[in-house]
């Protein structure tokens, strides 16, 4: 891996204050409303509490949000000339991405870090193991929306565009089950959306698969279901970047 292109790129990201706005600050931010500041937060569930359950939702928002601004950007460079202009440099395609994957994973732990630091100077309680274990979550289940933001970015080949892509996952979080508990038809909906499987693998460790409704803990989603959303997935996401960049270099 190339260290001085991991730092200039980190610095660049660094410098998009607006973007680690929305990738940082507004999922903590929707933290510690919906999970800091209700008085369900000590409400016992699993093997924590309420305020616990939404601190993982929102860390598992933010960090998608970060991979996939990331994993878009780069498909944009790359379809842009930026793909040219490295070709004149000893770097190969392979340290290339290897930057841009390091470069997503370091994002993504922004808002992991924060969202999980303020829940442990408030309410949220859960084993240790618990911690650890849904943080490790959120961050693997994050990688597969750079898949996400690469298809994004090689389709549209526009700025504007992976903006829209980081845009449309206030929706999926909605139809993922992260902003509110859904019931009946909508959250037989939410179980074939992308975010669904990610957050629900996070969440395990603290609820062992049990749903959370307005009306209290009842249902229960089998961890197999949960490992093959995130499996189908992640093929559709991969195969469908593959298939982008192969039809990228036939244009060329």
């Amino acid at each position: 891996m190339n260290t001085t292109y991991l730092r200039i790129e980190l610095a660049r990201v660094g410098r998009d204050l607006v973007s680690l706005f929305f990738i940082a600050v507004l999922p903590a931010f929707f933290f510690v409303i919906f999970g800091v500041s209700m008085g369900y937060g000590a409400a016992a569930i699993g093997n924590g509490n309420a305020s616990m359950y939404t601190m993982i939702s929102m860390a598992a928002f933010g960090a998608v949000t970060a991979t996939t601004g990331v994993g878009g950007m780069a498909a944009v460079e790359r379809m842009q000339g930026w793909g040219r202009q490295l070709g004149l440099t000893p770097m190969s395609d392979t340290r290339y991405v290897s930057v841009k994957a390091t470069v997503a994973f370091t994002i993504s732990l922004i808002p992991i870090a924060l969202i999980y630091l303020i829940g442990a100077f408030t309410q949220a309680s859960a084993p240790g193991w618990v911690w650890l274990a849904s943080a490790a979550i959120v961050m693997l289940g994050a990688a597969v929306f750079s898949l996400y933001g690469l298809i994004v970015g090689l389709l549209f080949r526009s700025e504007a565009a992976v903006g829209a892509a980081s845009g449309a996952l206030v929706v999926l979080a909605f139809l993922g089950n992260i902003f509110i508990p859904l019931s009946g038809a909508m959250l037989e909906i939410a179980r074939f959306t992308p975010l669904y499987g990610i957050v629900g693998l996070a969440r395990y460790p603290l609820t062992d698969g049990a749903l959370v409704s307005m009306e209290g803990v009842g249902g229960n989603d089998p961890l197999w279901a949960l490992l093959l959303n995130v499996g189908v997935w992640t093929a559709i996401f991969a195969v469908g970047a593959v298939l982008l960049v192969r039809r990228g270099r036939s244009r060329q």
